[in-house]
């Protein structure tokens, strides 16, 4: 339903065609941002409305009540002015050791004999328990402890069975007080789940977690209660990682998890680190050898992990039915009712969590053999009915579900862990199906097709078509290709330690670069492959989607279909029915439901990305400090740079020449800051990190009026320099042009296609231009060919070596979006 009126617009009728299937009684429409760009239909079921911290709601347009206010004379937790100051000076100036904080008090309360007075401090406990009482600063960290409670052999029994597992949390209840409670989020909030739509055509926009549909259909059960009228609507975000922590000498091992909520917006989440918030360590118990795959012990463990986590949100429970009064950061309580909501993790987490064996589907009923074919959704009352109608035998070969395992979900009202749970991308999409499957698909085809020595011939060209790409801001580079022979050394033993991290790491840059150093040793439908399964991936990372994003979405995944099937008919691939994310069913669950709500990364507001200016824009500084040792005047730049001293203006003052610039633009679909700002650093420096020079790429606006990259032109940049004109600084930079090569993307490939530009005497053309025609950097990967590389090319001299280039626009999202 559109707003009646705006500050701006006449009223406006809603379309005759527009049926957004929305009850207009319990939504409450609004324009929102700078030109009522967009309008907001606000769910009203639970609408946050302030109220006392009686939980009585306060009259419209009343100021919040003001917090209460210490004497002079309060120093509680601490007993006086000298308490605090003692704790300052021993805990947080001096760092003093337990033991020697002990010797000081001791040596303190004899002195005080005399008086018959005492220290602040009895010992350094005393100290330490009165710093966790004080209110302000981090939720204190808790710890319980599990221990096995069935039946024991009666002679041998495991030694696990006798152990106590300890897991560390902090109370979630607090922690979300201090979420909702602090001051710098205070406009960062949604309170109410909204759906957000473009003004001019009506079309559904997602961004944050509150614009989803899964919120929205919360608050209408929640709503049904007449208690829960005017209270606000808090979902919590829970993932874990499964990266192990070792604890005296690896005796002890846990993992941790983290939770966020969802009212927070995701530029927020991402850029603060209180909004994410490491909420437990997790126990994983260990055993001898001879027990490890004893049955009881696995599912002690399973058990175990779905009891912590029932044990660790037991403190918000009470509140999940009834309102709980928080006071919010600005100023106003609010009576607060929660919901757990999405659970981010990978594969091997999620048939944890789900109760499901290894290789069945998280999500639906289809069988592990065929997991492409259309089948229906689990949920909570599916599996509790074959609970009641078939053994745990017939539950566990046929639907693939462990029975005996109690979901923590099932504590908790309105929790079902079927429908909450959401992949984890990172590990699903960049590391699952890009690193186990496509990058092993495509090995496994070149040992078949050519023999074993020219088959690991193209691959080590592979690898030095990699360690050619050229460097570039935020792209980790990797000189001995993808392969792991860079990791052999003494130097690489910590990275075993994290292995895999490091490998989702390692392949989230190769994925960048991977698909242009194949080309010319694949056929073209290995090549559409993955630029189909890239495209997915860039869409997908978006951080506003759009009805017409999820059409490219889908139409993105239904192509990679297509071009996957040429792994089968090859023999390389016997079957997609790989629950990692190759099979139709990780992609087809509806986007809209969940969009990037559950994701950790994302921005803020749609409406800053809509209500500046049509054109892209940019802001260049050069680096604060110039170069020494480098050219003074344009005749010897034109020396130092090799260039012809014709081709650059006429100046006979002095310059000065700077190793870099940055480029700070909008760009909030990659790492950024809270704004959606981003800085890039552009360089064009004589040496880079002793390996040789660096002169980087750069996109040059030429043509306003153009989308993509036709409003771009492509040049390297040869030097940074400034000169002074009339009192006048002009900053600059010697660069040397690209020329694209026709008029549309590679049609396999996706990218667009540029080349040197030359005079009509054939020689180079360069130029001077001035920095703020420059946008950012871009990336150029040599077009390679068929015929192998030496291995004398270097990143450093790539643009110099190769006659025409990719415009990579897999560089980053933003790439994505300029270099179309």
């Amino acid at each position: 339903m559109r707003p009646t009126s705006s500050p701006v617009h006449e009223e406006q009728d809603v379309p005759a065609y527009f049926d957004d299937g929305l009850d207009h009684d319990d939504v409450d429409a609004k324009f929102y941002g700078l030109g009522d760009k967009f309008y907001r239909n606000y769910n009203k079921c639970l609408n946050a409305r302030p109220c006392n911290e009686n939980g009585e709601f306060l009259l419209p347009g009343a100021p919040p009540l003001p917090p209460s206010i210490k004497t002079n004379d309060d120093w509680s937790p601490y007993y006086n002015h000298l308490e605090f100051e003692t704790t300052e000076l021993l805990f947080q100036r001096c760092e003093m050791s337990a033991r020697q904080t002990d010797t000081l008090l001791d040596l303190w309360a004899a002195s005080l004999l005399r008086y018959c007075d005492q220290p602040p401090f009895s010992d350094h406990k005393h100290l330490y328990k009165t710093i966790d009482s004080t209110p302000l600063g981090g939720v204190k960290w808790e710890c319980f402890k599990i221990n096995h409670l069935g039946e024991k052999p009666e002679v041998n029994a495991p030694p696990w069975m006798d152990q106590d597992f300890d897991v560390w949390f902090r109370d979630p209840c607090l922690v979300i007080h201090n979420i909702l409670g602090n001051p710098a989020f205070k406009d960062e909030l949604d309170l109410q789940p909204f759906r957000e739509y473009s003004a001019e055509n009506d079309e559904r926009c997602f961004q944050d977690f509150m614009s989803g549909d899964w919120a929205w259909d919360q608050v209408d059960i929640i709503g049904r209660d007449p208690e829960t009228y005017g209270s606000m609507f808090v979902p919590i975000i829970l993932g874990s990682d499964k990266t192990t922590v070792s604890v005296a000498m690896g005796n002890h091992e846990y993992y941790p998890m983290y939770m966020s909520i969802g009212n927070v917006r995701n530029s927020v989440r991402r850029a603060h680190g209180d909004a994410l918030v490491l909420i437990a360590f997790l126990a994983t118990p260990k055993t001898t050898k001879e027990h490890a795959s004893d049955p009881t012990f696995r599912k002690f463990r399973c058990q175990l992990f779905h009891t912590s986590i029932s044990t660790i949100f037991t403190s918000l429970k009470p509140a999940m039915t009834k309102p709980e009064v928080v006071r919010f950061g600005d100023g106003f309580y609010r009576r607060t009712i929660y919901s757990l909501g999405p659970y981010i993790a990978d594969y091997e987490e999620q048939a944890l969590l789900m109760c499901i064996v290894r290789c069945w589907c998280p999500r639906c009923l289809a069988h592990r053999s065929n997991l492409d074919v259309d089948a229906l959704c689990c949920c909570k009352e599916f599996t509790e009915a074959l609970f009641e109608e078939r053994t745990l035998a017939e539950i566990w070969d046929e639907y693939g579900i462990v029975g005996d395992i109690v979901p923590f979900t099932n504590n908790f009202p309105r929790a079902d862990i079927h429908k909450l749970i959401s992949p984890d991308l990172l590990h699903q999409l960049i590391k699952g199906i890009f690193k186990d499957h496509l990058v092993d698909w495509v090995e496994k085809y070149l040992r078949i097709t050519h023999s074993k020595r020219e088959a690991e011939q193209i691959m080590d060209d592979i690898d030095r078509h990699i360690a050619a790409i050229a460097s570039f801001s935020g792209l980790r580079r990797f000189p001995q290709g993808h392969g792991f022979k860079q990791w052999t050394g003494d130097d690489s033993k910590a990275l075993m330690k994290v292995h895999s991290s490091f490998l989702a790491i390692l392949f989230l840059n190769v994925r960048k670069v991977y698909i242009a150093t194949i080309e010319g040793h694949v056929p073209r439908d290995i090549v559409c492959t993955f630029r189909t399964f890239l495209e997915f991936c860039y869409i997908a990372h978006c951080n506003v989607i759009t009805e017409s994003a999820l059409k490219e979405l889908n139409d993105a995944l239904q192509r990679f279909y297509h071009y996957r099937e040429f792994f089968k008919m090859v023999e390389v691939a016997t079957t997609f029915s790989l629950p990692r994310g190759v099979s139709r069913e990780d992609g087809d669950e509806d986007e809209a439901e969940l969009p990037r709500s559950a994701s950790i990364v994302g921005d803020n507001d749609l409406a800053e990305a809509d209500d500046g200016p049509t054109s892209l824009s940019a802001h260049l500084e050069l680096a604060r400090t110039p170069q020494r040792n480098h050219a003074r005047t344009v005749a010897a730049l034109t020396t130092e740079l090799v260039i012809p001293l014709a081709q650059l203006p006429r100046y006979d003052g002095q310059v000065r020449v700077f190793n870099s610039a940055s480029s700070r633009f909008y760009a909030p679909s990659d790492l950024s800051g809270v704004g959606g700002m981003r800085t890039e650093y552009i360089r064009a420096c004589p040496m880079w990190r002793n390996e040789g020079p660096r002169n980087d790429c750069i996109f040059v606006g030429t043509d306003p009026e153009a989308n993509g990259m036709r409003a771009y032109s492509v040049a390297r940049i040869l030097a940074f320099f400034s000169f002074n004109y009339k009192g006048v600084t002009y900053p600059c930079a010697a660069v040397r042009w690209f020329d694209t090569i026709g008029n549309e993307p590679d049609n396999d490939m996706g990218m667009w296609m540029v080349r040197p530009t030359h005079s009509a005497n054939n020689s180079p053309f360069f130029n001077v231009i001035h920095l703020d025609t420059i946008y950012r950097a871009a990336h150029l990967i040599p077009i390679y060919g068929t015929r192998f590389i030496s291995p004398d090319i270097k990143s450093s001299n790539s643009y110099d070596a190769f006659r025409a280039f990719y415009v990579n626009k897999y560089a980053d999202h933003h790439a994505f979006k300029t270099a179309t």
